[in-house]
């Protein structure tokens, strides 16, 4: 049988791209890669942004003289943490925005919306309105909160499940290095004036959101239902993820927010560098190591599992919080710098576990082959129901353990696994059909075992008889 690969996408980038298949080899060498990467420079681009504008309010709140702006110390935290409640109730909309309008189309949007919380700032501390009027423009940061979770969504449907998770560790990193490139380079340009603090990223905005037309694409394969979308909230996991999500990135948003007022109100003798007129903090470094530890998380994760770490990553995040507490109460900075950090490196590295979690454990409970084949990780790691391959290699098979082609596999089913309906090919014999399953044999994880990506087979419980996995001849094909 010929197969045919996909017609490459439209060479204009701005076009919509109707045949789009990342699985597919062919195709991904000559065409999808190329795309795909395009796509996730300017996407990282856009979202950098968007971490920058969402806490860009935790470093002028420590700029703002006393003078102008009397507030009390619960008044400048509110300015700090309400960007950061609005920006996780937008990460919502956000998400089902790609399916609705297009990764293109949106991250042209969320980049110009981006210029509501800038002129807010801008207008905040130049006309020195009423504090409730403050509160509610600095509330407006929290929309480049939502960029973080269209652009997950939108880079997801660009690259092949083997490298999705690099391709998303990238993107996610790159958003995160957002906040500790804000509180790096906006004190200086705070030293020109407050107004400036708003009006360095203007430019920079209208720059992503002219990129994203340029350059970026729409793939109409990135359409899904929103009741289908929603059939998550009915998975328990979805909420105990979420849950353990709050603990890892919450804390590390958190912690970013808060840390420049904190170790300015603890510890006001803090060493500073001066560039200038501009006095720039160690608080940037909080954030540039949990950004820069995240992919350490995940990459734990595939050789330990994923609970494992997240596990460590509490324990660790609640030895440093009683550091911190330890600290504050013996005017210890050292021991609080230390302990602070502890944290953004555990926060940091959780947010990497968790999410190595999330498709492993849907893979695991996927109810059908087509849901676990979507949701699948790049490597299996103990699923709850381990079973044999139902498609194996029969004994007297060739010392390179290839692959046969699709038309030698028998086609009959029903038979034991590898004792009948075996066929001799090329690359060894090959068995289909029922395979009994007593124990637990692992699935392959390495790149040298057969079918190492292959999806897990549907189980099937017979009565009297225990689990029997069952997998028809033309499976096989589907992902030859």
């Amino acid at each position: 049988m010929t197969v045919t690969a996909p017609a490459p996408p439209a060479k204009t980038p701005a076009a919509a791209i109707s045949n789009w298949d990342p699985e597919n080899p062919e195709f991904w060498a000559s065409t999808g890669r190329r795309v795909a990467r395009r796509n996730l420079i300017f996407s990282i681009f856009a979202e950098h942004l968007g971490f920058s504008v969402w806490t860009l309010w935790s470093v002028v709140v420590v700029a703002m003289p006393a003078t102008a702006f009397p507030y009390t110390v619960d008044q400048k935290f509110w300015l700090v943490a309400l960007p950061n409640l609005i920006g996780a109730l937008m990460r919502i909309p956000y998400t089902f925005a790609v399916t609705r309008f297009g990764g293109r189309s949106w991250t042209m949007i969320s980049a110009l919306l981006l210029l509501i919380p800038i002129t807010g700032m801008v207008y905040a501390v130049t006309a020195k309105p009423a504090y409730w009027v403050v509160l509610l423009l600095a509330a407006t940061a929290g929309l480049g909160g939502g960029n973080f979770a269209s652009s997950m969504t939108n880079i997801s449907f660009f690259f092949p499940e083997k490298e999705k998770g690099m391709a998303l560790g990238l993107n996610a990193a790159g958003g995160n290095l957002g906040i500790s490139v804000m509180q790096l380079v906006v004190p200086i340009a705070l030293s020109f004036g407050l107004v400036y603090g708003g009006l360095m990223w203007l430019p920079l905005v209208l720059a992503a959101a002219l990129c994203a037309h340029l350059y970026m694409n729409n793939l109409s394969v990135a359409k899904s239902p929103l009741k289908a979308q929603f059939a998550t909230v009915k998975r328990p996991h979805t909420w105990i993820m979420s849950f353990l999500y709050i603990g890892t990135f919450g804390s590390f948003l958190g912690y970013s927010a808060a840390f420049p007022l904190v170790l300015k109100l603890q510890f006001p003798q803090a060493p500073v560098a001066h560039l200038g007129a501009a006095t720039i903090t160690l608080a940037f470094t909080g954030p540039l190591i949990g950004s820069l530890i995240r992919p350490v998380g995940g990459w734990l994760s595939d050789r330990v599992g994923g609970a494992r770490v997240t596990a460590a990553c509490f324990v660790l995040m609640g030895i440093g919080s009683y550091g911190v507490v330890a600290a504050v109460q013996a005017k210890s900075m050292a021991g609080f710098l230390t302990a602070f950090l502890l944290l953004f490196a555990a926060a940091g590295a959780g947010n990497g576990s968790t999410y190595r979690m999330i498709p492993a454990i849907f893979a695991a409970t996927s109810p059908d082959l087509a849901t676990a084949k979507r949701s699948r990780p790049r490597r299996w790691a103990s699923p709850a129901p381990s079973v044999r391959w139902a498609a194996s290699t029969c004994p007297g098979r060739s010392a390179t353990r290839s692959r046969p082609p699709a038309a030698s596999r028998p086609r009959s089913a029903g038979s034991p696994c590898c004792t009948a309906s075996a066929s001799p090919s090329p690359g060894g014999a090959t068995c289909a059909g029922a395979c009994w399953s007593p124990r637990r044999p692992a699935w392959p994880t390495r790149a040298s075992d057969p079918w190492p990506f292959l999806p897990a087979p549907t189980p099937a419980r017979l009565p009297g008889s225990g689990h029997i996995y069952v997998w028809a001849a033309q499976r096989l094909d589907s992902v030859a």
